[in-house]
């Protein structure tokens, strides 16, 4: 089991949350295992930005993103060189520290 360590997020984790994931699970997988609901609107098959997140520690144990992870990701809101969409980010045996960003590209679009 690998510790991921979720920084607090207004809507989504309040408080922060501290969990146990089994390696191979994507970070989308294990956030909405432990109740934490990331949007995922195209239900985790790599084809929207919604469920982007941003690894503050850890980031190198993932395995590298793909051209069609590259190319959606460039469309995030709040892009950050160590963004990834987290149904895409498969956990390792190495702890993670994710940031859910404020808005996703829906919360642009619906003006939240």
């Amino acid at each position: 089991m690998t510790q991921v360590i979720v920084l607090p997020h207004e809507e989504y984790c309040p408080e922060g949350a501290v969990m146990e994931v089994p390696a191979g699970t994507s970070i989308c997988e294990a956030l909405l295992e432990n109740d934490i609901s990331i949007e995922h609107a195209c239900e985790m098959s790599c084809a929207c930005t919604t469920c982007h997140v941003i690894v503050r520690e850890g980031f190198d144990s993932l395995d590298p993103s793909d051209e069609n992870e590259d190319d959606l990701l460039d469309r995030a809101w709040g892009l950050t060189p160590k963004s990834r969409l987290s149904c895409q980010a498969i956990v390792g045996q190495q702890e993670l520290v994710v940031e859910i960003p404020k808005y996703s590209i829906n919360h642009a679009r619906e003006n939240h």
